[in-house]
């Protein structure tokens, strides 16, 4: 099959041939991943994008006509990426509820407010760190981003990041005082 143009093998996919389907797997598989994992970031999840792409293409093989394969398997990916992106958004949009149902429920309206007080204070005092800084301090401490990503992202060495989070942090607590409880 390694021999066969991409229109023979799915003639041959159409007939449901496992041994077109796996080398249109074998050829293709490593172009989409790359785009999933471009896309979302995330190893798992790319493979499993790619997976089901695949099981689709398998599953529909007698339904769907494919004039080309490369163009249809490249827009289905995006299409897998897309759907997962926007299920992903929903999700946090959903957590975000839960987590503001909550804060409504277990705390009054004073702690709502020094909450909101408190935050203000701390984007105020993050935006007098050197940009950098705070960038840094933020994806750690906000976005939950491990130092070797930061670093990675930001062509920076670990090193640099830590040492960046720990000014940031010296900085913040020297400058909210006013909020440090003895408790």
């Amino acid at each position: 099959m390694k021999q066969w143009e991409d229109e023979r093998l799915v003639e041959f996919l159409r007939e449901g041939q496992i041994s077109a389907f796996e080398e249109i797997y074998r050829r293709y598989w490593y172009k989409l991943y790359s785009i999933a994992y471009h896309q979302t970031g995330v190893r798992e999840e790319a493979e499993e994008l790619v997976q089901e792409v695949f099981l689709t293409v398998w599953n529909r093989r007698a339904e769907v006509i494919i004039r080309h394969l490369d163009l249809y398997l490249t827009i289905a990916i995006k299409n897998q990426v897309y759907d997962y992106i926007k299920s992903q958004i929903s999700y946090r949009k959903y957590q975000e509820y839960l987590i503001f149902q909550e804060i409504h429920q277990y705390y009054d309206t004073d702690e709502i407010v020094n909450f909101s007080e408190l935050t203000q204070a701390v984007e105020k005092v993050l935006s007098l760190l050197p940009e950098k800084s705070a960038e840094i301090f933020r994806r750690s401490r906000f976005e939950n981003q491990p130092v070797r990503d930061i670093a990675s992202s930001l062509q920076l060495s670990e090193k640099a990041v830590e040492y960046h989070i720990t000014k940031s942090l010296k900085f913040l607590k020297e400058n909210l005082k006013p909020f440090h409880s003895d408790n």
